[in-house]
Parts: structure tokens; sequence; C-alpha cells
């Protein structure tokens, strides 16, 4: 595969990685903090199979799979340690690119390909505002938990966005200004009480199973309550950012509206759903999963022809 047809510019390859150059003072600031606990971390002995069994046992990640089936072109942007990147490309002949601007992070997802033997998942080392990727040249575009870490996030999608196909797939995953409410009081008394009181209130922390790395959980305490920059979205934000960029509306985590559906890549019978409608599934994140585990919300869209 000739790498460059993906890139506006021409990368150098620093071993194994494909680089850029990265200069955006809060995107630094960024790629510092993840260089200290790269997040989301490796469990201890993770390995292809176990990696596939986690992916596997999540509906939105193994329904992604099945979707984007075989052959397709996909990336990653914001990638971090590269998991979801990685499980997609297991098993697949679909060429697979996981961008992060975080060294340390990719350098994780990088080596755990080579030792899995996943050859089809290329590392990415860029800045999204950098914009190197190459307009309608993706399939699928994916960029989960990272646009609310940047000083411009809709500035980022209009970016990212240009680089998906004509009736290609674009998932965003920002945090929920209403669904992460119980994170924002948990900040607050992590601020003042520190680790001990997060590791019992945090129901993410709770769970994990005895045999976590001690890296595994100073990455989400880090993630989730010492992030230098953070924003948080709604609905109908999101929303406005497809329509004036001609991306459909087809489906969202959790559901836009009272009629949603778990097979994701499903049209909502009831499209968008009311405001009203909006703003009570919005609510109804606090009280649940999605609102313990920090209040991400997905939006999922299709490019349409302007």
């Amino acid at each position: 595969m000739v790498i460059k047809n993906f890139f506006k510019f021409q990368p150098r390859i620093n071993n194994g990685l494909i680089s850029f150059n990265i200069k955006n003072k809060t995107t630094k600031a960024v790629t510092d903090f993840y260089g200290i606990e790269p997040f989301p971390n490796y469990s201890k002995n993770e390995d292809i199979r176990s990696l596939l069994e986690k992916g596997n046992k999540n509906d939105l990640s193994r329904q992604l799979k099945e979707f984007i089936g075989l052959n397709k072109s996909f990336v990653e942007v914001g990638s971090g340690t590269s998991q979801l990147s990685n499980y997609l490309a297991a098993g697949t002949n679909n060429k697979i690119f996981a961008l992060d601007p975080t060294e340390t992070s990719l350098r994780l997802g990088h080596n755990f390909a080579v030792k899995n033997n996943i050859k089809n998942v290329y590392f990415v080392n860029a800045d999204i505002f950098e914009d190197v990727l190459m307009d309608e040249t993706f399939d699928f575009v994916w960029s989960s938990g990272v646009l609310h870490h940047t000083d411009d996030p809709y500035r980022g999608f209009k970016i990212i966005q240009k680089s998906l196909k004509v009736n290609g797939y674009m998932f965003i995953g920002l945090y929920n200004r209403y669904g992460r409410f119980r994170t924002f009081v948990r900040q607050k008394l992590y601020k003042i009480f520190g680790k001990k009181l997060i590791m019992i209130l945090d129901p993410y922390l709770r769970s994990l199973d005895k045999d976590s790395s001690q890296k595994k959980i100073e990455s989400w305490i880090r993630d989730q309550y010492e992030h230098p920059v953070e924003k948080s979205h709604t609905f109908d934000e999101v929303l406005n950012w497809f329509d004036e960029n001609n991306i459909e509306f087809i489906n969202s985590i959790p559901s836009i509206n009272a009629s949603g559906t778990s097979l994701y890549f499903d049209q909502n019978t009831n499209g968008r759903g009311s405001k009203t409608s909006r703003i009570i599934a919005q609510i109804k994140m606090i009280f649940g999963n999605l609102g313990a585990e920090g209040g991400l919300f997905i939006m999922i869209g299709k490019k349409i022809k302007n």
C-alpha cells in the first residue's frame, strides 16, 4: 500500500510511526499530559485474544466491526493507545489508521500490533489541526473522547470530516453537558479529598478486577480528574455541526429519542425527536451507566452530497 495516498503532506517514518510536526500549543500540553500515563492503558498480559474478547463483548465495537466489513478504509482520530484500531484491524483486510499526537500512546498500540502480528494498522503521530489527511479518502472516520480536549472542538470536527468519503460514516464521541454532571461533582471532591475517596466513588474504578494494572488505574484518574483541557457539549450542538457540514444524522448513544434502537447503524425511525426529548435523554444519562462512567455520548452520521 502506498501510504502517501492518504496524506496531504509527505510524512517521515519514525521507528514504525508515520510522523508529522506538531505545532499547536494546546495539543502539545495534552500530549505532555498523556505522555505520563497513556490512556486508555492496556491490561496486564493483554494479547490479541483478550483484545478480541473484550471488543466482541461491547455491542458498539462488535457491530462496528461487522458493519465495516472488508476492504474498507478507517481512521481513528485521537486513537490514544489504539486499542479500537487494533481490534478493528485484527482478522480483516481493512486499512486501519490510528492517529494521535502523543507518541508515547501510539508506541503502546504499535508495539501491541507488532507483537501480535497485526499488519494492516498504521500509526500516525499527528495533530488534528495540522489537517494532514487527504480529503474524501476514508470510508469511516471515528473520533471519540478527543475533540473536547482541544481548544476549538468545532474547528477540529470541520477538519476531520473533510477526510470522509461521500456516503461514508462518521462517529463523534464527546462529553455531554448534562450527562457528565456526576463526574463534575467527583472532580470537585477529588480536588479536596484526593485519590482515596475517588477510588470509592468512581463506578469505573470500582468495576476493575484485581488484576488491573496500577498504570490503568492512574491513567483513568488522570484523564477524568486532572486533564488540563476539557469541554462539554450537547446533542443539539453536534446536530448543528452535522447540518453545517452535510452529515446526515443516523443514530446516537444514548438514543436521541424514546424510539431508539440498539442496532446502531439503523436510521432512527423518528429521526431526531423533539428538543424536549433530546433534553430528557441527556438528563437521563446522569442516572445511568453512561453518566457513571464520564457522560460520553456518541453521534453517528453519514456524509451526503452537497
